[in-house]
């Protein structure tokens, strides 16, 4: 399974949602690689030294007669590897333009390596670019973050579409795999709200898990640890754990 968690909205929880859901199923005994494909690189920093990145997803893409293992890096977390990622991701879309396979770079790099991993997970930036393209077309599921607030479906409209569109031609075997609610505050009936209406528009694509907003989730990547190894009685670490038990079931 090939998961790519987008949503165009940033701050909804893609970041955390990739560090944390990759660590579960690695603690479940399945063999996970993380790729980072957002220019900010907090997934990557989540895990390794700033200086000790080398190769990242931004040579994957351009230099694609060098080998994967100049890209992949072990984490502390057994079983899970994470291809980091590094500003110069940044500059790809200008590289890429007026090459017509742009689109299938991630996906024909993949197909080297994909028999390796149980899961391969996508960390994507918070736009509808080149690179984003590119992970949609790789990837055989869709996992969506969004929010509990007023604005949580904003610009879900135009995700929605872009999905339809890559399914259309380039990627057809795209699945939604779920909606997840995050950022959850159940001292609100904002979020109460919030998370209805969503349940309404997704209906059974929704994951019954919730990830509630929390402190420990958010100082974690300070630390270089992921939620399991900083705070593992925490209701993020429980959570997440529930939530990599819906992924691996709806795989």
């Amino acid at each position: 399974m090939i998961i790519v968690i987008a949503n165009q909205k940033g701050g909804v929880g893609k970041t955390t949602t990739a560090i944390n859901l990759s660590a579960a199923c690695a603690l479940k005994g399945k063999r996970v690689l993380l790729i980072d494909l957002d220019p900010q690189g907090n997934s990557s920093l989540s895990f390794l030294e700033s200086e000790n990145i080398n190769g990242s997803s931004f040579e994957l893409l351009t230099e694609l007669e060098q080998p994967w293992s100049n890209f992949i890096h072990r984490t502390k977390v057994e079983k899970l590897d994470i291809v980091p990622s590094k500003i110069s991701l940044a500059k790809l879309e200008a590289k890429l333009v007026g090459d017509f396979d742009a689109i299938f770079r991630l996906r024909d790099r993949i197909e080297k390596i994909r028999k390796d991993y149980d899961l391969i997970l996508f960390d994507t930036p918070p736009t509808l670019g080149i690179i984003t393209v590119n992970a949609l077309v790789a990837a055989t599921h869709i996992l969506i973050p969004i929010q509990s607030s007023y604005f949580a479906l904003e610009g879900t409209d135009d995700l929605l579409e872009t999905i339809e569109k890559v399914r259309a031609r380039p990627n057809p075997e795209l699945d939604l795999l779920g909606v997840l609610v995050t950022l959850f505050d159940k001292r609100t009936a904002l979020s109460k709200d919030v998370e209805a209406h969503i349940r309404k528009v997704f209906g059974d694509k929704a994951f019954k898990t919730i990830i509630t907003r929390s402190v420990r989730l958010e100082e974690s990547p300070a630390h270089k640890e992921t939620i399991f190894s900083y705070a593992p009685n925490s209701s993020g670490a429980n959570e997440y754990l529930k939530l990599s038990e819906e992924v691996l079931k709806r795989g």
